[in-house]
């Protein structure tokens, strides 16, 4: 069968960035052998910006125009119009569309005096009102331009609270259309469900059919499962990664933010905060704790000719410079070094030195751990998200998410931390704080049930010793040696040193590097009495805190916490204070990372690109970005709608004055709906 195009002329008013207008694009409707081809020819809006983004995702002209009337202009904005303003008319939508006729008029007119994000007080000041008569303006304008070759089927979108707060308006619109020869039909559609989003999206829909031009019934569009909110950010990179475009970047929130979002349960909002114990402020089973921070210099590498930086505890080259150039002949790494496994391959041997750099100890990981409505709402990461809004914060609805892609390099954001709960343990304490930074554990087969066989042996003088260990102890090995030298001089053993325990009234010996009890006197007989009940666990010293502007005691051998007053009340806080801006990791107890959705994220859940694709709107600013999206029509929805409209469009041109659907009917005329009801 050939197939003959018909082309399907779709114009926008209130266009805004164009999402409606690039889903009509991509409609699709064929009856017999016509086959639809939509073809939009203009958007009008007022706002620039949004216009220039109109032409980008559309791609035909759009027009900058305010079809506010004088005393609307004057409610709104408060001070008269500059004086190059002027009224629209109705030839001025006419030379908007190029003098061309639409078949379908597609108007999505601001909803901010609807919305339910305003307080019913404020929508009935002069200035929401103004902007909630523009709905009736457009539509009067639209009409009266084409009242000599009518459109034939007009859809008015708003959100559904402008069937209560604006009931007026809509009976007088309703009222105008049908003067027009309309027959009209008031719905409430989830635009999630038409375009089978990953969001809910609940709008009201004015659909009008002109009664002599589509004597047809128009059908509702087929509706879709809603779709999970991990099966789009899944396909997109973690946040902050710059082949994404700058869009896709974590806003930054006050820290206190960071922590409510981190304690409220993936799935629920704020509301579950009220779980938490506090005692007086302080979270009682929580303690908040960073995972580590970067140094100074880290991954350095030192030339061979310098020397080197102080050896701490911590000392890997994640740590600080700890790494050097070696103009030394390489002798070669390990077969592998640095290989990542296939996740179906087998490993290498499993060796005492298990790193990165020893031989292929990574593996190509497929698996994402876990899959996951309000006010500091996360959104689980297997379910669909919230509306998309244009004052989409993380205090306004469900525009948190549950991200189980706890992957993120740790060198990208400050300020990572993970939070403990009280009753669990802490991890162990090493200088590298990774198993796999050191030969931690060993598996070994010579114990049976007793010591090692060189435990406490002693060497004869004239044998060779025993391989030095990290354990030289004398229980670890043959570690002493029976010494036939004899003393010098007439002393005597270790001048009776050894193991002495001087009395209260005397004095100490020196002090030396080795100051153990069986190298000297360091014991002493305290005359003092045992502890009593009112006595502290120790006496003046133990567990002291030093103030910030007071010296300390004489470091000693063994300074420790427990040992005097070795710890400090040190004023620069690590954790931000809670007004503070900034971009935070917090893992949260499920084991995820609880974050507001990216701009870009939220222009993937409203579908204006695929979750591949980049997207950079006009201007430099992530709210008026923000704004814009949350205004959009998701383009899916507005595919499904215009798919159904040039299907009864094309009825109508074939000569079909009736067809049967199993979907519901969408508008019907008023002596069939008469007929039906009785």
């Amino acid at each position: 069968m050939l197939l003959e195009t018909v082309k399907i002329r779709h114009a926008h008013m209130y266009c805004g960035l164009g999402g409606g207008a690039k889903g009509m694009n991509r409609g699709r409707a064929q009856v017999g052998n016509l086959q639809a081809q939509f073809e939009c020819i203009g958007g009008i809006d007022v706002d620039a910006a949004a216009v220039r983004d109109f032409e980008r995702l559309s791609g035909v002209p759009g027009t900058v125009m305010d079809l506010m009337d004088r005393e609307q202009y004057l409610d709104f904005h408060g001070h008269q119009p500059p004086t190059d303003w002027r009224e629209a008319v109705p030839t001025d939508i006419l030379r908007a569309y190029g003098y061309r006729h639409p078949h379908i008029l597609f108007l999505s007119a601001p909803c901010k005096g609807f919305s339910g994000l305003l307080s019913a007080a404020k929508s009935q000041s002069r200035k929401y009102q103004s902007l909630n008569a523009l709905t009736l303006r457009g539509i009067w304008l639209a009409l009266e331009a084409f009242k000599d070759d009518p459109i034939e089927l007009i859809v008015f979108e708003n959100v559904p609270r402008i069937a209560t707060r604006g009931r007026w308006l809509l009976d007088q619109i309703i009222g105008l259309l049908r003067a027009y020869g309309y027959a009209t039909a008031e719905t409430t559609h989830d635009c999630g469900e038409l375009g089978g989003l990953a969001q809910t999206r609940k709008r009201f829909l004015l659909v009008a059919r002109h009664r002599e031009l589509v004597p047809n019934f128009l059908y509702e569009p087929i509706k879709r499962p809603l779709r999970a909110v991990g099966d789009i950010l899944g396909r997109m990179p973690l946040p902050g990664d710059p082949a994404a475009g700058p869009m896709h970047r974590i806003p930054r929130l006050q820290w206190k933010t960071w922590v409510r979002l981190a304690f409220i349960e993936a799935g629920k909002d704020w509301r579950s905060l009220n779980r938490l114990a506090v005692d007086e402020g302080f979270l009682r089973d929580y303690g908040i704790v960073p995972a580590g921070s970067w140094r100074d210099d880290i991954l350095g590498v030192l030339p061979w000719e310098n020397h080197a930086m102080t050896v701490t505890g911590k000392g890997s080259p994640t740590n600080g410079r700890y790494a050097v150039a070696d103009p030394r002949a390489h002798e070669g790494m390990h077969n592998d070094s640095l290989g990542v496994l296939a996740f179906s391959d087998t490993t290498g041997t499993v060796t005492s030195r298990g790193f990165p750099l020893n031989g292929k100890f990574s593996v190509a990981d497929p698996r994402l751990e876990g899959a996951f409505r309000g006010k500091y709402t996360v959104t689980e990461f297997g379910e669909h998200a919230g509306t998309v809004l244009s004052r989409s914060t993380t205090a306004q609805g469900c525009f948190a998410v549950a991200d189980p892609r706890t992957g993120y390099p740790e060198s990208s954001h400050q300020n990572i931390f993970r939070i403990v709960p009280w009753k669990d343990l802490a991890r162990t304490i090493t200088g590298a704080t990774h198993v796999a930074g050191s030969a931690l554990s060993v598996a070994d087969p010579r114990y049976q049930g007793e010591h090692h066989n060189n435990v406490y042996r002693v060497v004869s003088f004239k044998d060779n010793a025993g391989t030095i260990t990290a354990g030289g102890h004398p229980s670890s090995g043959g570690q002493a040696v029976a010494d036939p030298r004899p003393w010098d001089g007439d002393r005597k053993g270790y001048n009776g040193s050894h193991y002495g325990v001087l009395a209260w009234a005397q004095t100490g010996k020196t002090v030396t590097g080795s100051g153990t009890v069986d190298n000297s006197f360091g014991s002493v007989a305290d005359p003092r009495p045992a502890w009593g009940k009112d006595k502290l666990n120790f006496l003046r010293g133990h567990y002291g805190v030093v103030p910030w502007n007071k010296p300390c005691n004489t470091v000693a051998g063994s300074a420790c916490f427990d040992n005097g007053y070795f710890s400090v009340a040190d004023p620069r806080a690590l954790m931000p204070a809670p007004t503070d801006n900034c971009v935070a990791r917090i893992i949260a107890a499920d084991g995820t990372w609880h974050r507001p959705f990216t701009t870009l994220e939220l222009a993937a859940l409203q579908n204006l690109i695929d979750p591949e694709e980049q997207l950079e709107l006009d201007g430099l600013s992530d709210s008026a970005w923000r704004e814009r999206i949350g205004n959009a029509v998701p383009p899916a929805a507005a595919e499904a709608i215009a798919s159904a409209m040039g299907e009864v469009l094309l009825l109508t041109w074939a000569g079909e004055t009736f067809s049967m659907s199993a979907q519901p009917i969408w508008v019907r005329s008023a002596m069939a709906a008469l007929m039906s009801a009785q």
